[in-house]
């Protein structure tokens, strides 16, 4: 059977790890400073593409995922455990 949602109902298995990542950074970043840092990176994605990506209501691509990866300095891996 196809499965494209997490057993908790949620469209991506990273969005908490990202949020949890994003309130550590120091200085503290918003969501809508944490969009800007992701489109200087070329990832086009507003504040409420983040607000979603973090609370599971929005899927997320391998390529997204790299980025993010990069711009919270760590590994893709890392962002799926």
């Amino acid at each position: 059977m196809y499965k494209n949602k997490a057993d908790d109902g949620r469209l991506n298995l990273c969005g908490r790890k990202v949020a949890l990542l994003r309130r550590q950074m120091q200085p503290k970043v918003s969501q809508r400073a944490f969009a800007d840092m992701l489109q200087l990176a070329g990832l086009d994605l507003d504040k409420n593409a983040v607000q979603r990506m973090e609370s599971g209501q929005r899927f997320v691509t391998d390529i997204e995922l790299k980025i993010l990866a990069q711009v919270l300095r760590v590994s893709a891996d890392e962002l799926l455990k």
